[in-house]
């Protein structure tokens, strides 16, 4: 078993593995975008952008890449056991173990993502995803440093359906190439695309603090979970972005960790122990 284990994480750690693979090799020309769009923002003065956002962002951004350092080993481990310990294989190299396992990882991520939303305890890490009042590429690196230590559960199941560590991670990878690009007001709505996958005015949508914008539309790439679970909604009105009571700063760690701090002040002034556990995992 340590053997099968140890086997596990050397392909998954070596330069020719799937997580060195698809986001890695994205990474110049999503900074190249993002660069791109900045400057179109600037030259036209369309307001996307301010300048200590932006680095806020990238200062985010940077935290994430180091906070993962410790998450995702711990991800890839428990992902590991559970491969090692189930009887079921998908093959890696069959075109329709890659399609299925396209579709649930995506139904994975939205589980995951409509639990942040959910839980105060994930909602105090991912707050900081949604806290800028502005819209763009970089947001898409404006990413929790501590989600990594919660949000791996919701993956395991596809280690125990017999996807190998490499394929999940391959594909979270593709998924969130994706995902970064959902995040601009430079692009409108895109016709019957609409309907099939998180587009960017899909994904405004779930950025925007208008209420009938609340809580909705948390699909990854495909909106197809939104629409069978009942949280899609179009964009109809202009989105106005931010987190109501977001701190006014450009400081990464208060950004990152201010309601951290809410959350275990309000844990300590409940006056039982199960209203302190309904404050870490009610609602927002």
């Amino acid at each position: 078993m340590l053997e099968q284990l140890l086997g596990l994480w050397h392909g998954l750690s070596s330069s020719d593995s799937g997580m060195k693979g698809p986001l890695v090799w994205a990474i110049p020309v999503l900074l190249a975008m993002m660069v791109l769009e900045a400057l179109v923002s600037a030259l036209t003065r369309d307001g996307h952008y301010d300048a200590r956002d932006l680095l806020a962002n990238l200062g985010i951004g940077m935290g994430n890449a180091v906070a993962n350092l410790a998450w995702s080993p711990l991800a890839l481990a428990a992902n590991a056991l559970v491969y090692a310990h189930t009887p079921l294989r998908m093959p890696p190299d069959a075109v329709w173990a890659w399609v299925l396992l396209f579709f649930l990882e995506d139904l994975c991520y939205y589980a995951s993502h409509r639990a942040e939303h959910g839980l105060r305890i994930l909602w105090a890490s991912h707050q900081v995803h949604h806290s800028s009042e502005r819209f763009n590429l970089s947001i898409g690196v404006r990413t929790p440093w501590l989600h990594g230590a919660f949000l791996w559960v919701f993956w395991v199941p596809l280690a125990l359906l017999g996807f190998s560590p490499l394929m999940i991670v391959t594909q979270q990878g593709l998924s969130m190439v994706w995902q970064f690009f959902s995040h601009t007001g430079h692009v409108g709505r895109l016709g019957p695309l609409e309907h099939l996958l998180s587009t960017p005015s899909n994904h405004r949508v779930h950025h925007a603090r208008n209420p009938r914008y609340l809580d909705r539309n948390f699909g990854g790439v495909l909106i197809l979970w939104d629409r069978l679970f009942g949280t899609y909604v179009p964009e109809r009105e202009p989105p106005d972005y931010g987190v109501p009571g977001a701190p006014r700063s450009y400081n990464p760690f208060i950004l990152v960790l201010h309601e951290w701090g809410a959350l275990l002040r309000d844990a300590a002034r409940a006056p039982s122990w199960w209203k302190r556990l309904r404050c870490l995992v009610g609602p927002p």
